[in-house]
This record gives structure tokens, C-alpha cells and sequence, in this order.
């Protein structure tokens, strides 16, 4: 299927196409005068006129696991990125490789935060590792946090029980969950291929069976 993609970090005056659907945040497809705002297959195949069917979802507990597999990757490839790479960007993207491990421990909180408060804020995607958090090691503490955290919500009778308030939507809090784990997922992605550029060799990568399940693209920037 041919499509037109634009990445408005790069270029951001293709933000206009999304202002014009009261849309701020990527990811968005639009087709003539409608839009599907966020990972929805569903409707993104309704959107462009084809079939979808789900494959097989991992429960929430299953999700809760592989979340937890993925931060702690994440604490071991932010370790090893030497300090005076911590600076690093990805051509054409703005984000350092610090700032994008702070991020897989922030969008994992968010998923707590949402619960607790009730909505899904973008404002949250868009935080900043603090001045205090200055090395990988500073971050790696900050993932124990966002773990702990994490591990004693999933404990919860209910926890990922009903529906959720998201800035692209209600969602139920399975798919909440999902695709939380697989934003998550697809970020320490990217640190790999930093690592790999770095030529730092990985400690304990994750391979494809230990992400099975989680809905991403294949593409590691996409």
C-alpha cells in the first residue's frame, strides 16, 4: 500500500496536517478528511479499507513480566553507554541516548500514573531526565524506582481491570497495557542500535523470542 510518511521532528511544519484533526502528538495516519490517532489496528485497518485480525494477545500478567524484562534491560544497556557518549542523537532526531533511557522508564510510569490519576497525559512523554540524573548509572537508579512501583500496582486485585482516559482516547486497560510494554519495548530497541554504533558489546540483549507477543514494527526507528 503507498503511503506518504513524515517525521515532524524533521519536519515540523507537517504538524499543520495534524492541528487541522485538533491532533498534537505522532503517531497519526490520515486518509482524505479522517484520522486514526495512535496504535489502534483496528481502526487503522477500517481507516484504509482491509481486514484485521488480532492475533493472540499476552495477558496482563504477561504483559506485567515482559514489562519488567524490558526495564531491566534497559538498567544493563544504560550502564554501559560510556559518559562522554551520553550526548548522542540518532541523525535527524533530537533525543539523547540518556534522555531515551530516562523515557522507557517514564512511559512505564505513566501506565501507574494513568491508573491513579485518571488520564493519559502526552505532557508526561515529554519530561526530561533531571540535572542529577547525569550518567547511566543516575538512570539505572531511577528504573529501580519506576520497578518497584510497578511490580507492587500489578499486585493490585484488578489492577488492569475496565477503561482508561488517554489524550488519543478511551482504551481498555489491556490494550493500555500493551501498548505501553511495546513503547517501552521498541525505545530499548534504539538503545541497542546505539550500543551497536558505539561498538560497546551488549550485556544480556534481549533477542525476538523474549519480546514475542508485543505488536511493533520491525523497523527499529519506525
Amino acid at each position: 500500500m503507498e503511503f506518504e510518511g513524515f517525521d515532524v521532528e524533521a519536519r515540523p511544519e507537517r504538524r499543520a496536517d495534524l492541528e487541522r484533526f485538533g491532533v498534537k502528538r505522532v503517531p497519526a495516519t490520515i486518509v482524505g478528511d479522517r484520522i486514526v490517532h495512535g496504535w489502534n489496528p483496528e481502526a487503522l485497518a477500517e481507516l484504509v479499507g482491509t481486514h484485521y485480525r488480532a492475533p493472540g494477545k499476552l495477558t496482563p500478567g504477561e504483559l506485567a513480566a515482559r514489562m519488567d524484562t524490558v526495564l531491566a534491560a534497559t538498567q544493563r544497556a544504560i550502564r554501559q553507554v560510556p559518559r562522554e557518549h551520553l550526548g548522542m542523537k540518532y541523525p535527524g532526531r533530537d533525543r539523547t541516548v540518556r534522555q531515551l533511557a530516562f523515557h522507557v522508564f517514564r512511559v512505564a510510569a505513566s501506565f501507574v500514573d494513568t491508573r491513579e490519576e485518571g488520564h493519559l497525559t502526552g505532557a508526561w512523554f515529554e519530561e526530561n531526565a533531571p540535572p542529577e540524573m547525569a550518567d547511566g548509572e543516575a538512570i539505572a537508579r531511577y528504573g529501580d524506582t519506576v520497578r518497584r512501583r510497578l511490580d507492587a500496582y500489578c499486585r493490585r486485585p484488578g489492577w488492569c481491570d475496565g477503561q482508561v482516559s488517554t489524550y488519543y482516547g478511551p482504551q481498555s486497560a489491556p490494550d493500555f497495557m500493551e501498548r505501553t510494554t511495546w513503547h517501552a519495548a521498541q525505545h530499548l530497541r534504539q538503545i541497542y542500535w546505539f550500543l551497536d554504533e558505539m561498538k560497546v558489546a551488549k550485556d544480556a540483549a534481549l533477542t525476538d523470542a523474549d519480546l514475542d507477543g508485543l505488536p511493533f514494527p520491525k523497523e527499529v526507528w519506525s
